[in-house]
């Protein structure tokens, strides 16, 4: 749930040579998320009655085999049960010939053939039937999608919860998977063995139950919790943008209210890190009104109300949202993205046929797919290294038959190679030179009046963009609108790192609580614009402080719970005027120890400086403009008073 902010005022995602990675998504376990359950453990299931698109009725113990059955509880709005449709066609491959059924059943109230069609989209080559009446749900006791459930050749429950340990909460990736429990559960039941480990925890999304009972009809979803939900949330959860579900109508807020309540509670929605600091333009976060508001509506069974007291639909613009653009950019052909893996970083190279250079005041990213594009960021390449490893990289997979396929070249962290100044054509300009970026939920990024970027003439843009996987194969073509100075600039935007850790150093193995600090002074009079911190993996919080010359120290930005898949500029609702000589500090606690779910090394090992994802950074960038003519760096060292 992320909502619009003005133009001006979006979270540029700019961190020079680093890079960001994951998902937006629900960070933490919900009711969602309930303990490992054992209900209808040994108990035989009965052969309930289903239908399939055609109408065509079947009994559950029609999809049986001689061995046993695998029964999946599904849901195609949940991004973590379409995360498996890969993993569940292998397992069918290899079980099917050793005697096992399977099926699927989809306990939402979608459409019959709907579901078939979605099915068919992400290949999964079992049945797949609804369950719209949670008759299966209720006989299996089965309460989250994805589920699994393992039959024997007696029908009986020998197996029930998770496919893997991929996720230990929703939307939180393990780094490796290490624990294929619905695989082994197979291989017992197969071999006419018990079970090992019966029942594990699912992971994944809310199966809504079908009866409630409304209490009170003081708050209801038209007249109350629609405005919220507008103006909160339904910026990114509609068709076709990153949320994973859409939120613009009852049914659809009914069936996510339970996870509504829970995210909107724990401040994990509206995606929101700060938790001390400045003031920010962009901040994102419901009033204590409005947080009653939606768990009261929950409470009380989810009362429709009136659709008269609904407020008029919003205006989601698929256009320019800034207006036409100087200059569009696009992507020559579709990238495509395969169901399963790790995520994809890659960079595309695309000519802006500028014949005199230009100062770019704003721009506009526009994903081609917003489902599975997590970020972009923008840079140009004034010495034509990015068309050549885009080069290489054609020739290199010409003729493969992979998932992943299509122009760029694949990179780990900005565009792939170390920028060099003396290959640009001019001294004048840099050879590689960052244009902002995006993330979800943005409209758009206006710098601040009477300053921008120059976007040099024959410059290559090279856009590094992060995709996610979605379970089935998807295809993207990103485009990206300039907008250029109609007035003198006057003022260039900069942007500052203080970093806080060096390339000679590291994170020991098994601190879970290790510091880092650096330091840094700027040289001229500034105004501060907006703040960004970065860390990699391991990073447990971080905070930035200013402190001015002979003054107290400020907090700028403090993240407690730090996120490495949610990272992003922050603007300050007022520029911040510094005097020259002020210091920035930057502290970071890293946990490389084995209990921190992301660190991406077991058993832990020493974690050094780099670009690489499993490598570890700590900066504050600062996006800053000059207050007069003199030139504005940070320093390491403290200046002269």
């Amino acid at each position: 749930m992320r909502r619009l902010v003005p133009p001006g005022l979006t979270a540029a995602v700019i961190v020079g040579m680093a890079a960001l990675v994951g998902a937006p998504a629900t960070p933490h376990t919900s009711a969602a998320d309930p303990p490992a359950s054992t209900d209808r453990l040994n108990k035989e299931i009965d052969n309930l009655k289903l239908s399939s698109a055609d109408g065509t009725a079947h009994g559950l113990r029609d999809f049986a085999k001689d061995k046993g059955t695998v029964v999946v509880f599904l849901s195609f709005d949940c991004p973590v049960s379409n995360s498996y449709a890969a993993t569940l066609a292998e397992l069918h491959k290899v079980y099917s010939a050793k005697g096992i059924g399977f099926v699927a059943l989809v306990p939402t109230d979608d459409a019959a053939e709907k579901i078939t069609k979605k099915a068919g989209e992400f290949k999964l080559p079992f049945p797949v039937l609804s369950d719209s009446t949670l008759v299966a749900a209720e006989a299996f006791k089965s309460t989250v999608t994805p589920e699994a459930f393992v039959l024997d050749r007696n029908h009986v429950v020998r197996y029930r919860g998770r496919i893997d340990n991929q996720y230990y909460g929703r939307m939180k990736k393990n780094p490796q998977i290490t624990e294929h429990d619905l695989r082994d559960a197979l291989e017992a039941v197969v071999a006419g063995k018990l079970v090992t480990a019966p029942a594990t925890r699912a992971i994944g999304c809310h199966i809504d139950p079908k009866e409630r009972t409304v209490t009170s009809d003081a708050v209801t979803y038209h007249r109350d919790v629609a405005p919220i939900l507008q103006k909160h949330c339904q910026s990114c959860h509609r068709p076709g943008d990153a949320g994973p579900f859409a939120l613009l109508t009852y049914k659809q807020a009914v069936n996510w209210s339970a996870d509504i309540v829970h995210y909107t509670q724990n401040r994990d929605m509206p995606p929101w890190k700060p938790t001390a600091g400045l003031e920010f333009a962009n901040a994102r976060t419901l009033t204590i009104r409005e947080l009653d508001t939606l768990a009261q509506w929950e409470k009380n069974g989810c009362p429709e109300g009136d659709p008269k007291d609904a407020p008029a639909p919003p205006k989601l613009s698929d256009g320019w949202r800034l207006g036409q653009p100087d200059l569009i950019v696009e992507m020559g052909e579709e990238f495509q993205v395969g169901p399963t893996g790790k995520d994809v970083f890659r960079c595309f190279v695309l000519p802006t046929g500028l014949k005199e250079d230009k100062h770019v005041v704003a721009y506009e990213v526009k994903p081609g797919n917003a489902a599975v594009l997590h970020h972009s960021l923008n840079y140009f390449d004034t010495t034509g290294k990015a068309r050549k490893l885009e080069a290489a990289e054609k020739a290199r997979k010409k003729g493969a038959d992979e998932t992943d396929h299509g122009p760029g070249y694949p990179v780990a962290m900005g565009v792939g190679f170390i920028p060099n100044q003396a290959d640009a054509p001019r001294p004048s300009i840099p050879a590689v030179g960052i244009l902002g970026g995006w993330a979800p939920g943005q409209v758009g990024t206006t710098f601040p009046d009477g300053c921008g970027i120059l976007l040099p003439k024959e410059a290559e843009l090279v856009l590094q963009l992060h995709y996610h996987r979605t379970g089935k194969v998807e295809k993207d073509r990103t485009k990206i609108g300039f907008y250029f100075a109609k007035k003198p600039v006057e003022k260039p935007w900069l942007m500052l790192g203080v970093g806080g850790m060096s390339f000679l150093e590291s994170i020991p193995a098994n601190k879970a609580n290790h510091v880092q600090k650096g330091s840094a002074w700027i040289t001229a009079d500034a105004n501060v614009h907006s703040i960004m911190p970065h860390m990699h993996l391991i990073g447990k919080s971080i905070k930035i402080t200013m402190t001015p010359p002979d003054g107290a120290p400020k907090l700028m930005l403090e993240i407690k719970d730090w996120d490495y898949n949610w990272q992003e500029w922050y603007w300050l609702a007022k520029p911040l005027a510094v005097k020259a000589g002020t210091r920035f500090d930057v502290e970071g606690v890293f946990d490389n120890s084995a209990k921190n779910p992301n660190n991406p090394n077991s058993p832990p090992k020493a974690v050094w400086f780099g670009e690489e994802t499993t490598s570890e950074m700590l900066f504050g960038f600062l996006g800053v403009t000059p207050a007069g003519k003199e030139r504005v760096r940070l320093s390491r060292t403290e200046l002269k008073k």
